[in-house]
This record gives C-alpha cells, sequence and structure tokens, in this order.
C-alpha cells in the first residue's frame, strides 16, 4: 500500500494513517527508517486494534533531507535509528519531538527557544554494549533490529576510535578460539582521551572463574590500552555478583572541571565530546548555600558546583555511590540510597540533624538526572513541596519529562530555559535539560 509520512515519533518510527474507514479517521501506522513527507509503498508487519506496524518496501518519493547511511549494519542493527536523515534534520526532529512531547502531556507551550548543542555525529560513544555468542561460532554484535537475535558487527562508527579496536581485539580472541563460553555481554569504556579500556563483562551462572580469568588476562596482555576487565554472573535478572576482576576495576575520567573515578558498572554519561558542555550547562557556575544533587550517579555535576556552600547527593547504585563518596571528597556529603526514601520527611529530617545544615526555608538548587522511567509521582511532588529557588531537570525521555512537569508547574515553577543536548546522534534519544525557577 501506498503512504504518506505525517511525522516523526520518539522512538525512531515514522507515523502514518491508514485508508479511513467507516468509523473515521485511518488507524495510526507506525513505519521505521523513513522521513516526515515521504511517500512509501509499505507492507503491513502487524495490526493492533488501536494501530498497525508496517516496513517501508520502496520510498516512492524521497525527503530532501535523506542520504545515504555510513554504516554496513544501518537497518539491520538495532543500535542507529536516524543515520538516513542529515544531521541537521535529526536535530530538527529531535526540537519538534521534544516541543510536541511537552505540548501534548504537560500542556506546555515553551516560551523561550530551545537551545541546540550538537555534537560530532560519529565516533562520539565512550561506552558501548556488545552481545556475544561463542556457540554455534563466535559472534559479537548488537541486537537486530526489533529482535533479541545477535548481528554480528566488526565496526561501529558512533563509538570511539578506540573502542572500535577494542572490538577488534575481541574479534581475532574469538577466531583464534580463546574466547570462553559464559560471557554474554561485553561493555568497553574508554576514558576522555580514548587512550585506555576498560571492559565489562557480564556472564551466566555456568561461567566458570578460572577460564574467564584466563581469557581476561590474555586480553590485558595482548591489547596494552586494555587496563582492567571486570567480570559478574548474572544470578537471576537484574542481580549481579563479582565473578572476577584482573588488573584495574575503575578509569579516571578527566574533564575540564575535575577527575572522576568511575567503577565498572557504574553510570557515566557516554557522549565524550559533549560532556564538559553538558556540565556547564547544567550547573551554570550557581551559588548558594545549599545544593542537592539527586541521582547523583558518581558525582559528576556535584563537582561542578564551587560556589555552593553545602552540598547533598544522592544516588541509589551502590556501585557509583561508592565512587561518588571517592570523588566528593571535601566538594560534599553522599549519600547512598533511593531519592524516594531521601525525600520522604523522617528521613530528610534525621540527615538534616545528622548533617547540621538547616535548609528548612528551601535549598537555592536541586539537580535531578533520572533514569529512563523519570521522576515519578512521588518524587516530582515531593520536589514541588520543597519549594527550591531552582530545579535543573536532566532528561533522557521526553514523555516522562512532560509529566513530571506537572505537579512542578502546578506548584509554581516556570521554565526558564531548554536545552536540547544531542548526547546520541543517529539515534532517537533525546537529552534534554530544562532549567525552572519560582
Amino acid at each position: 500500500m501506498l503512504l504518506i509520512i505525517e511525522k516523526l515519533i520518539y522512538g525512531g518510527d515514522g507515523l502514518a494513517r491508514l485508508p479511513a474507514d467507516d468509523r473515521g479517521r485511518g488507524k495510526a501506522v507506525f513505519i521505521p527508517f523513513v522521513l516526515a513527507g515521504e511517500k512509501i509503498e509499505a507492507a503491513l508487519t502487524e495490526e493492533k486494534p488501536g494501530f498497525a506496524r508496517a516496513r517501508p518496501a520502496a520510498i516512492v518519493e524521497s525527503s530532501a533531507h535523506r542520504v545515504q547511511p555510513q554504516c554496513p549494519y544501518f537497518t539491520r542493527c538495532g543500535g542507529c535509528h536516524h543515520q538516513h536523515a542529515t544531521y541537521e534534520h535529526q536535530l530538527e526532529i529531535k526540537q519538534e519531538i521534544l516541543r510536541e512531547n511537552l505540548r501534548r502531556i504537560a500542556r506546555l507551550e515553551l516560551a523561550c527557544e530551545i537551545e541546540v548543542h550538537p555534537s560530532p555525529p560519529w565516533n562520539y560513544r565512550n561506552r558501548s554494549r556488545l552481545q556475544m555468542r561463542t556457540r554455534p561460532e563466535f559472534a559479537l554484535g548488537y541486537f537486530k533490529f526489533a529482535s533479541h537475535e545477535v548481528l554480528p558487527i566488526e565496526q561501529c562508527p558512533i563509538s570511539s576510535p578506540l573502542i572500535n579496536r577494542g572490538i577488534a581485539s575481541l574479534w581475532s580472541a574469538g577466531r583464534a578460539g580463546k574466547a570462553v563460553d559464559g560471557v554474554s555481554e561485553v561493555e568497553f569504556f574508554a576514558n576522555a582521551d580514548d587512550s585506555k579500556l576498560l571492559l565489562e563483562f557480564l556472564c551466566a551462572p555456568e561461567a566458570r572463574r578460572a577460564g574467564v580469568r584466563a581469557w581476561a588476562e590474555e586480553l590485558c596482555a595482548s591489547t596494552p590500552e586494555i587496563v582492567g576487565v571486570a567480570a559478574f554472573r548474572e544470578r537471576q535478572k537484574g542481580v549481579q555478583e563479582p565473578l572476577v576482576t584482573v588488573g584495574a576495576g575503575e578509569l579516571t575520567y578527566q574533564t575540564k572541571r575535575a577527575a572522576h573515578r568511575v567503577s565498572a558498572g557504574a553510570f557515566f554519561q557516554t557522549n565524550r565530546f559533549l560532556l564538559d558542555d553538558l556540565i556547564d550547562i547544567v550547573t551554570g557556575r550557581r551559588s548558594g548555600d545549599l545544593a542537592l544533587d539527586l541521582y547523583a550517579g558518581v558525582g559528576l555535576f556535584s563537582k561542578a558546583l564551587p560556589g555552593i556552600r553545602h552540598i547533598i547527593s544522592v544516588e541509589s547504585s551502590q556501585t557509583a555511590a561508592r565512587d561518588l563518596q571517592y570523588n566528593l571528597a571535601n566538594h560534599g556529603k553522599a549519600v547512598p540510597g533511593g531519592v524516594e526514601d531521601y525525600l520522604s520527611g523522617t528521613r530528610v529530617e534525621k540527615l538534616r540533624a545528622a548533617d547540621q545544615i538547616q535548609f528548612a526555608d528551601k535549598p537555592d538548587l536541586v539537580i535531578v538526572d533520572p533514569p529512563r522511567a523519570g521522576l515519578g509521582e512521588s518524587v516530582a511532588r515531593s520536589l514541588a513541596g520543597m519549594a527550591a529557588s531552582r530545579v535543573t531537570y536532566v532528561s533522557c525521555d521526553p514523555a516522562t519529562l512532560a509529566r513530571d512537569l506537572v505537579p512542578l508547574m502546578a506548584s509554581g515553577y516556570r521554565v526558564e530555559e531548554a536545552h536540547l543536548v544531542d548526547l546520541f546522534p543517529q539515534t532517537y534519544h533525546v537529552e534534554s535539560v530544562l532549567h525552572l525557577v519560582r
């Protein structure tokens, strides 16, 4: 059938409509790897009561923004979604998606312009996680598009040059029969100048410690840039235990403002080109008596607030919280635990007494950088009730951002600045920073 693409939506798909029926407007149909305004021949792959999915069979009329993808795996690999568009158009798509989500979910029409911060579109990732299989033959790669089947890849043009050399090293070991059974995932993490590489293995329960250790030692010896391998065993979904560490278990990541210890398994931002820009956008040389850094990770933003007298940083991941305590040193207080627990009245009062910090009125600044699920109703309402002078929301999902803004705006906050920081070129992911004031 012939379809005309109306727009692109969050998730990377294009939106079109099936022909209208006797019930009114045609059903929405979602198609990957298309652009707004294109006329395509499409084949339906799935039909539900409320929507349908299709694949593009041919581009009948193409967009002026369409380009030839640079990666040989594009459309087969599930990692990238926008390589068929010019980078300038990718930024336009993301701006419109951010505005549309704020308008539709939060009923917010931005009064300010969205300031766009582009990235070099290739080789930007300092961290990449690949799937690994040893049977029936060695394979290292990403999941295929819309699948959990592994697509073997030998290069990744959005990953750093060192990560690509690390991928080549593992392929060499795999072809030589040195890869061990039981390693299901490999994460590559490169430092700021792309000179050192930390590997993280996720291993199945049956993985043997001695075999994993021997292969890790072989990799460190054969590739000098690999400074360490940290292997974890997956006991049950989401629950991991350390299995073996060879060499270093962490990297030191140097930003313009500070050095950060980042252990294997700790969250850290993945765009090596925009990290300093992101820190400057979020922290903005703020000053005052008290700042809260919630979902603080290893302290990326906490260490960039020299103008704040007291900084309390909250992080739930045990691994990241240990790095946070190490990195903060004299910069503030690290609080291991969940943000929701911290913001509950009893918990806050105990911490105030223990820290001998009086902030009964309100903090000067609260920074939140939650996971993709956002703050959630409880945290958003607690944050609104805290009535901080300024809230900076770092978001990786425009829909949950818009949802969380509703109680904040109802309590008197307004958006002073909006930034689109393109940490993930070639993908649908939208990273934004909103500065809220009362």
